[in-house]
């Protein structure tokens, strides 16, 4: 009968039944194609850190044009995070960007094939760093964008990008040794030939429309607060990795290590890394971003304090060298968090080129120069005593001017 139809009484009157809550399909992440950029990026990279000198030298450079050639690498990590980052904030397409500097890159990397003349390897390693260097940036934003509510979990994805550095690091010397460091450009070419196959494989995730700010200057966004104290830490992490990045295999044979181990103490390091962002996520999750800032900033100090005081002693050094994995590892990651907590949706990419700008690049440049003058002066004691006062520096700052749970989303650490 109809009063026994549903959704009414005995009396035939409608009733409302209760609403039944709609499950929303879980979305579902492209870890895979995230992952082979991360991999086919920083694969590139272990290529490069360690062979392009020595294929420059190979070239006949003298070391002062080499020195001059490679502060191009340095100097264009400032200028084009911010001008990339620019660029994709006002395009209604932002990723065409990403596509547009991977080809840009493999195209201008490609020049060194050529019998070049040094002013024209000068200009082949001006554009190849200026689009290699914005590309990173871009790509962190488009990997938080698909997190979105969850950037704790981007360390187990950027983990392959150090599996993929640490992969050719090692492999790539003992077939340089077989072939020659002047097939190097050859080598890696194919490397830039995936990367921008993976740039065109992803997209922004919906994160990117998150937040109510969809435009805003430069200067709006170190006014934002909590954004200039933040980046003034990472800018004081990275001149404490000055001295590290630049003279630390030489402090190493200085202090009587055997050229085989130099390999195995940097390797040492990656590895801890990549262990580290297997677990950042839990340590993100549990602790925030700001606190672990906090602790890697110490973590820094007392790590080249003791390698500038212990070099003599192969257990301290194996200590210190495990420790970057809070001084990179975790570091990196709470960085990732944080930014993404200070930058929501689309500003997010504006965030990235003002971390790895000013933080990473400016950071960088400073660095190596204080790590130059400290070394030439002082020595490594001097060099990594000045790289502990750096991070101490940036622990005081973080514990006083940084506080947990304060961002501009509504997401909290």
């Amino acid at each position: 009968s109809e009063a026994d139809a549903p959704g009414r009484d005995r009396a035939g009157k409608r009733i409302a039944l209760p609403a039944h809550p709609v499950r929303r399909p879980r979305r579902v992440i492209p870890v895979l194609r995230l992952s082979a950029f991360y991999f086919a990026y920083l694969a590139a990279l272990g290529a490069f850190s360690p062979y392009f000198p020595l294929w420059l030298h190979d070239r006949g450079l003298s070391a002062a044009a080499i020195s001059g050639v490679m502060s191009l690498w340095y100097g264009t990590r400032i200028v084009s995070p911010l001008v990339w980052g620019h660029l994709a904030l006002h395009s209604p397409r932002p990723v065409r960007w990403l596509r547009i500097g991977a080809l840009a890159a493999l195209a201008c990397f490609a020049g060194f094939l050529l019998p070049l003349p040094l002013a024209g390897i000068v200009l082949a390693m001006a554009g190849y760093s200026f689009f290699y260097n914005a590309l990173m940036p871009q790509f962190d934003a488009i990997t938080l964008s698909h997190l979105h509510q969850r950037p704790h979990d981007y360390s187990r994805i950027r983990a392959w990008g150090s599996i993929g550095f640490l992969l050719t690091a090692l492999l790539l010397g003992s077939l340089f040794e077989r072939i020659g460091i002047a097939w190097l450009p050859a080598v890696m070419l194919p490397m830039f030939g995936l990367l921008a196959l993976c740039a065109w494989l992803n997209d922004y995730g919906p994160g990117l429309h998150a937040g109510d700010v969809a435009r805003e200057s430069l200067l709006a966004g170190l006014r934002r607060p909590g954004v200039v104290a933040f980046i003034a830490a990472a800018f004081l992490m990275q001149v404490a990795h000055g001295p590290y990045y630049v003279f630390f295999s030489l402090f190493l044979e200085d202090n009587g290590y055997r050229a085989s181990a130099l390999g195995g103490f940097w390797a040492i390091g990656v590895a801890a890394e990549i262990v580290m962002f297997w677990f950042a996520a839990r340590l993100l999750a549990r602790f925030g971003g700001v606190r672990l800032i906090r602790l890697c900033l110490m973590v820094a100090a007392l790590r080249f304090a003791v390698t500038g005081l212990l070099p003599q002693s192969l257990p301290m050094m194996l200590l210190a060298q495990l420790s970057h994995a809070f001084t990179f590892g975790l570091f990196h990651a709470a960085c990732m968090q944080r930014i993404a907590r200070l930058f929501p949706g689309r500003l997010l990419g504006q965030g990235q080129g003002l971390l790895y700008g000013l933080g990473s690049g400016v950071g960088g440049v400073a660095g190596s120069l204080i790590a130059g003058w400290a070394w030439s002066h002082g020595g490594g004691l001097l060099a990594f005593s000045v790289a502990a006062v750096a991070a101490a520096l940036g622990a005081a700052l973080a514990f006083a001017t940084m506080r947990p749970g304060a961002s501009i989303s509504p997401s909290s650490e």
